[in-house]
């Protein structure tokens, strides 16, 4: 398995801690959003963050306002009720200080949707196909030739490709494994890299997304999407297939295996 390739590597470079420290990120009985890893999962929880004191500041003027109103307002000290049913001034208050507080908010998620979509030049390129409970990744960056014994397919033009299908309980190698969330063939990808995802689909409508890293695409039969990452940190990090793609949708995870810069170029010559 790629994911043995990779631990062979670092034993072979002295490195055999690298592949040990490598965590999950996921903690039991964790409340909002993961962690981000990448710059655009950080602005995505940092302008979550923001819009919720807006929110609070709005939800505890609103409970203000109606208890205020619901105690100055009562019958016991108003028999009778003003006629007054307008109010200028009141009126482009509540008009005007919404509007400016949708700006404030809309400016830095303008920034951030833009960020999100920008192309920049990639320095690696690997495509995900979702299939009928699987994913099958293609390396197109590398070429050259493979070993009869390799875990890894070579395909038309030189790229590498191989699938990576989810292990069933049965045959976790120790308890540290994750249910429904370990794969036989992780996707290896280095860190402080500028990655494009090419995402389609075989078969039907799938979605690649994988929370800690701020990603989420649909596959599209007959489609290829674009999704751009900048991992910061290296780790082991985890997703599932976001769309409901039939029987066995909540059989095919994803798992990422993010690693320093020399040792996914230590890993491809082993491969290699």
């Amino acid at each position: 398995m790629l994911s043995d390739i990779f631990k062979a590597v670092s034993i072979l470079w002295g490195n055999e801690g690298l592949y040990e420290s490598t965590s999950t990120f996921i903690q039991e009985g964790k409340l909002f959003m993961q962690d981000g890893y990448t710059p655009i999962m950080e602005g995505i929880t940092n302008l979550h963050n923001d819009i919720m004191f807006f929110i609070f500041v709005i939800l505890g003027f609103v409970c203000w306002m109606l208890f205020i109103t619901v105690y100055i307002f009562r019958v016991s000290s108003n028999e009778r009720p003003t006629n007054v049913t307008h109010g200028t001034l009141i009126e482009v208050i509540w008009t005007v200080t919404p509007t400016l507080i949708l700006l404030v908010i809309a400016l830095p998620t303008f920034a951030l949707l833009y960020s999100m979509d920008e192309g920049i030049e990639p320095e690696i390129t690997v495509k995900a196909i979702g299939h009928q409970w699987y994913w099958s990744y293609e390396y197109s960056d590398f070429y050259g030739s493979m070993d009869a014994n390799s875990t890894l397919s070579e395909s038309d033009g030189g790229h590498v490709a191989f699938d990576s299908f989810m292990v069933n309980d049965a045959d976790f190698d120790d308890w540290s494994q994750l249910r429904l969330l370990e794969v036989d063939n992780p996707l290896i990808l280095p860190v402080d890299t500028h990655i494009r995802m090419l995402v389609t689909s075989a078969d039907v409508l799938h979605s690649w997304a994988v929370p800690s890293l701020g990603v989420k695409m649909d596959a599209v039969p007959g489609r290829l999407n674009q999704l751009s990452m900048f991992i910061n940190h290296t780790g082991t990090f985890y997703g599932q297939c976001s769309e409901i793609c039939g029987t066995n949708h909540g059989f095919m995870p994803i798992k990422i295996l993010a690693v320093t810069r020399s040792q996914y170029l230590n890993w491809w010559f082993l491969v290699w």
